[in-house]
């Protein structure tokens, strides 16, 4: 009887500690809540991740200015003739910018500088008139100037005297045009003696090395219409500024043609000639 107590106690023993350690292994609800959880919360901080990543705007790669471009092909060029034609553009600039100084200088209002001298004549004579014309600046008031000077010597003397210093005048404003204008011949002309070069260094590269690639004589070709394009680049600029002068010289002069018109008719109106 009592082994069979014994062995009952021992089984229920043996039977509690297994149920134990089970109970020890198995997760609880707690336990399995809290993990689900995490896991949840780990891919919903993965897609918000993945999604601003997605939503944010692509970094923009600046692209190169004019300006840089310009200076880059340049270099690429070469400074053998790529400085020829940069100097031509710069002293061509230079006489431009002068050319526009002088003509902006020379320009004067006619029809006021006439009306002075009207009044001037009318009031204080020939001398009061050239006074006038001493203190205006531009080739309309020099041209009255001499005309006035002649005024004793009759209305002939006036208008040959008018028309002589006219033709000086018009020298003066058209003086150092005929250098823009080599400029704009000699830079086209360098650009394409550049491209004639860079074409001869090419086939010559392909005489000495046989059969070659295409990139071997890449360099000597785009080196050879570099130069044209810089050249005709410089060539357009100075073309532009030069229309321009003439244009603003041919205005000049049909201001001192009309004005020496109204001189006479001035001079006759106030009898301020001599017979």
């Amino acid at each position: 009887m009592k082994k069979g107590l014994a062995f009952l106690a021992i089984l229920g023993l043996l039977t509690f500690g297994a149920t134990t350690v089970y109970a020890q292994d198995e997760p609880t609800a707690e336990a399995v809540e809290a993990v689900e959880d995490s896991a949840a919360n780990v891919a919903d901080e993965t897609v918000a991740a993945v999604e601003e990543k997605v939503a944010e705007p692509a970094v923009a790669v600046p692209e190169a200015s004019f300006v840089n471009v310009l200076k880059q092909r340049f270099i690429e060029g070469g400074p053998a003739f790529m400085g020829i034609v940069l100097a031509c553009l710069i002293f061509g600039l230079a006489m431009v910018i002068e050319r526009i100084v002088y003509l902006n200088l020379a320009t004067t209002n006619t029809k006021k500088l006439v009306a002075d001298v009207d009044q001037a004549l009318a009031s204080g004579g020939v001398e009061a008139a050239k006074e006038v014309c001493r203190n205006t600046r531009g080739p309309v008031a020099s041209i009255f100037y001499q005309g006035l000077d002649r005024a004793d010597e009759g209305i002939d003397m006036v208008e040959k005297s008018v028309i002589s210093y006219g033709g000086v005048q018009m020298g003066l404003l058209e003086k150092g045009m005929s250098w823009i204008q080599l400029f704009i011949a000699l830079a086209p002309m360098l650009g394409f003696m550049g491209t004639v070069i860079g074409m001869i260094q090419a086939f010559d590269t392909i005489e000495t090395n046989g059969g070659v690639q295409a990139d071997q004589i890449a360099g000597d070709i785009k080196v050879a219409l570099l130069t044209t394009v810089f050249g005709l680049i410089v060539a357009i600029i100075l073309q532009i500024f030069y229309n321009y002068l003439i244009s603003k010289v041919d205005s000049i002069v049909n201001d001192m043609e009309d004005a020496s018109i109204s001189l006479i008719d001035v001079l006759l109106k106030n009898n301020a000639t001599a017979k």
